[in-house]
């Protein structure tokens, strides 16, 4: 794909932090400090490895979704646009301590990203809370 671009390198959990996203309007973090930016993490009651299982049911039933890496804590996912293909980089962790499971969701190519890492969080939070 023309649009794919080449993943990044700077992805995973470091000190219990996900990367910061670029200064961009075309990514949202939960700890990312800046309105442009932050977006709420997803809140579990249940046992972390119930939650980190549901949220992965939840990413292979969305659409032109592939899991790149996964382990007890962390989950990265690749989500392509239907028309043009391109691709987001789209990670998730499992912060046992504070009962929540921190995003991140960054454009891989551009600049703006016209809401959709936004949205892509928000609808997979409706899909997490309902389950």
């Amino acid at each position: 794909m023309i649009f794919a671009g080449s993943r990044p390198n700077n992805l995973g959990v470091r000190n219990g932090r996900l990367a910061p996203c670029p200064s961009s309007p075309n990514c949202v973090s939960s700890q990312s400090n800046d309105p442009i930016h932050q977006i709420a993490p997803l809140n579990f009651t249940s046992a972390p490895e119930q939650a980190i299982s549901s949220l992965k049911i939840i990413i292979q039933s969305l659409p032109r979704t592939k899991i790149i890496q996964e382990s007890e804590d962390y989950v990265y996912a690749e989500f392509k646009s239907a028309l043009m293909g391109f691709v987001d980089d789209v990670e998730f962790y499992l912060d046992r301590k504070n009962n929540v499971i921190q995003v991140r969701s960054a454009s891989r190519l551009g600049y703006g990203d016209l809401g959709v890492n936004r949205q892509r969080i928000e609808t997979i939070r409706v899909k997490f809370n309902s389950l």
